[in-house]
Parts: C-alpha cells; structure tokens; sequence
C-alpha cells in the first residue's frame, strides 16, 4: 500500500473510500447546514410573530383611543370639509396662531401660551387639514392651498383683521399668507420660524420606511420607550394624553405625507418672497441652534428687510411655546403696542 510520511515522520495513507472519517465530516456539515436554516427559519418565524402582534396591538389601541379624544373649539366649512378652530381671550386686538409641522393638536399645544396672550388679546387657533381635530383632505398642501383653507376658515368666522403668530414651517406659510392677504395681516410674529433659505430642505425624507413601521405598530413601541416627550412642560396628564392619542391617529396620515411631498417646493416657492416692508416682523428664535446652520443669522436678515423688525434670541428647545410662554406674550405684548 501507498503511503506518504508528513512533516511529524508519521506515515499516512490516502482517503479509503471505505474509511468511515470523510462520512461523518459529511453527516457533520450537512446538520450543521440543517441546524442553521432552522435557526434562521426560527428567527425569521419569531420576527413575523412579533410584527403580527405589535401590528394587531396597534389596530386595537388605535380603535380604542379614537374613542377617548375629548372634542374641543368649533368646526368651520372649508371647501366641504370640516377645520377646527379654537377662540379664546377678549381682547381687542386679535392673534391667530399657526402650528409647526405634525403639531398633533395645535390648540393643546398651544395651551401655555394662549393662556398668557388671552389676558390682553383674543386668540385664534386654527388646526389645518390633517392636524388636530380636522379634517384630513386630498387637496395638494402647496402654501398657497393651505393658506387660502386658513383665510377662508377666519373668514368663516368673520375675522379680518390680526396678527399672524406661527411657529416652525409657518414662518413659511406665514410669509405667503402675509403677501397674499397684505390688508389684513398687522404683524407677522415667529416663533422659531422657518426661513425660506434654511439649509436641508430639499433632503428626501424616509416617508415609506416610517408608514410601514407605523402600520407594523413599531412607532407606537418606539413612542412608549422614548419616554415623556412633554417631561419639564406645564401641560396637564390630559393634555399629554390627548396629544399622544392624537400623533398617533395624524402623523403619517395621507395629508401629513403629502405635506412633507411638497416641502422642498413650497421653500422654493417661498424664496421669491419678503414680508412687505411696512410689516412690523418680530422673531423670537432659540438662540443656541447647532442643526440648522447660520440659523441666527437667517433670522436676523428677515428681520432688516422690513422696516420695524426685531429678533428676541431665546434660551431653550424648538418648542420655545412650551417653556417660555410668559416671555413670547410679554415680548410680543410690548411689540405689538410698539407698532400700533
């Protein structure tokens, strides 16, 4: 018989065909194989199990928070829909309040600061389409349509004449309004305001990876571990309860995804355009933002290009409504008897 010495000097023979070593290397690798498709089997099993749950978790809670919304404020017709709109205060002059994007109840959210401003102004809180207590609507939200649904809810309402208070993409909206409506808009004031030249707009935003995780029911889980978002704000247990009901019954809504479709366009469309330059513009503005570059510096060129404008930097989070809301009403109290 053939044989072969290695490096150790120990002879060696060829494989035997009848040696049964190479067979059970065989058997081995084959339920090795085995063991790892049932285990990625499993796994994907346990996956699909778990999708199912949270899934069907989130259509029952769904359906049984949709019961537990509290209505408040009044509907008005817009374009055969229905927008809800909150009035408070007594005041002779009058404030209406646009929200930030995917604000869930602009008329909570609101709360703290309306609560100031009622003691010296009437104010008027309108919830667009898609937010709040509203209708949702297959109208494209292009700046012009949601401005023209707002003018035609206040004109349901028979209010002419006010300021235009917004915070975050209503200092877009607010800027188109203010053009479109010149005769009727008596001050433009932000609240950490979008400008139409901020950097990042034009980046696409994961919409269908974020619909699929709410339908799976995962953004509901992500929601209860992030925690209180209102941790440190003055709202009430209910306020924070009927605000999370809320964002998880709108956002991602067919209305929220067209808005943010039309995002870059609308900042586009909005680059054309100043506030008209005997608009007295007030801007209260987080003053240590490190997301959006130059984003003082934005504001600050808004502010020079009308003949009364003014920045009031502020210490605190974008919702600067949430924590200083006795600051923005005496700043814009005092703003506001300035202008007159």
């Amino acid at each position: 018989m053939n044989s072969r010495t290695d490096g150790s000097g120990l002879s060696s023979a060829p494989n035997d065909p009848h040696d049964p070593a190479p067979t059970r290397k065989r058997r081995r690798g084959r339920t090795f194989l085995k063991v790892t498709a049932f285990s990625i089997g499993g796994l994907v099993a346990l996956v699909g199990v778990t999708l199912a749950v949270t899934s069907i978790s989130n259509a029952v809670a769904t359906s049984a928070e949709a019961k537990e919304i509290e209505p408040y404020g009044r509907k008005v017709d817009v374009d055969g829909k229905k927008m809800n709109v909150v009035v408070s205060g007594q005041g002779e002059q009058t404030i209406v309040l646009l929200p930030g994007f995917g604000t869930s109840s602009p008329a909570l959210d609101f709360g703290p600061l309306t609560e100031k401003l009622d003691a010296n102004y009437r104010t008027v809180v309108v919830e667009p389409f898609g937010y709040g207590l509203s209708d949702q609507t297959e109208r494209p939200r292009t700046s012009a349509n949601i401005v023209s649904e707002v003018h035609d809810a206040l004109g349901e309402l028979d209010i002419h004449r006010y300021a235009l208070m917004g915070h975050s993409i209503a200092g877009i909206y607010g800027l188109e309004y203010a053009n479109a409506y010149p005769d009727e808009v008596t001050a433009f004031v932000g609240i950490d305001s979008s400008v139409p030249t901020q950097p990042g707009m034009d980046d696409e935003l994961p919409i269908g990876a974020m619909q699929a995780m709410k339908s799976l029911g995962l953004m509901r889980v992500v929601t209860d571990l992030a925690g209180d978002p209102y941790a440190g704000t003055p709202f009430t247990e209910d306020a924070k309860k009927q605000m999370t009901i809320l964002s998880m019954r709108n956002s991602l809504s067919p209305t929220y995804v067209n808005e943010t479709e039309h995002f870059s366009q609308n900042f586009h469309d909005a680059q054309r355009l100043t506030f008209p330059h005997d608009l007295p513009v007030l801007l209260f503005v987080q003053d240590d933002n490190t997301d959006v570059q130059g984003w003082m510096t934005l504001h600050e060129e808004q502010a020079a290009s009308v003949d009364h404008g003014e920045v009031v930097p502020l210490k605190g989070e974008h919702y600067l409504h949430h924590t200083l809301s006795a600051e923005i009403a005496q700043g814009t109290q005092r703003f506001l008897n300035e202008s007159r």
